[in-house]
């Protein structure tokens, strides 16, 4: 039976997704995603202050309506739901079977929040690295001792 593994190598800018059809293939690009705004500065991107309520118990009090989310760190939030999303629809199309995720540390937190169970399932590799940048034959090199191991690094 041959097995299709993705490999997804992203950081809060950008995200390549690859495929291996089976040990013996090399690494195929199959998409790139950019999102400049994940490069940008906090002072850089515009934030609506957040929402607020009032509550009347002992006297008028102000709250805060959501958790405190810089404005960069939310453009991570939104790139990393929309991958997590991409992932979700190839994976209920039955396009890969084995997932890895590449990704620095607090970016693949993001990743593997905003998966789909079937996609979480099907991850069987976790990589805390920024490699996102690297050519393919570069990140099929590092990858390799994972894929012969088999070993989960999460």
């Amino acid at each position: 039976m041959q097995t299709t593994t993705w490999i997804v190598a992203a950081d809060g800018a950008r995200a390549r997704i690859f495929e291996i059809i089976d040990p013996e293939r090399r690494l195929r690009e199959l998409e790139s995603l950019d999102h400049p705004r994940g490069r940008a500065h906090n002072r850089d991107l515009k934030s609506d202050a957040q929402g607020r309520y009032f509550s009347h118990g002992g006297g008028p009090r102000v709250h805060s309506a959501t958790r405190q989310v810089s404005p960069v760190q939310h453009e991570n939030e939104l790139f990393a739901k929309t991958i997590a999303r991409r992932l979700d629809k190839a994976r209920s199309k039955r396009r890969y079977d084995k997932l890895y995720l590449i990704a620095p540390p607090e970016f693949l937190g993001l990743l593997r929040e905003k998966l789909g169970k079937e996609a979480r399932k099907a991850t069987t590799e976790e990589i805390n690295k920024d490699l996102s940048r690297l050519e393919p034959r570069d990140l099929e090199r590092y990858i390799r001792p994972y894929r012969k191991l088999g070993r989960a690094s999460r």
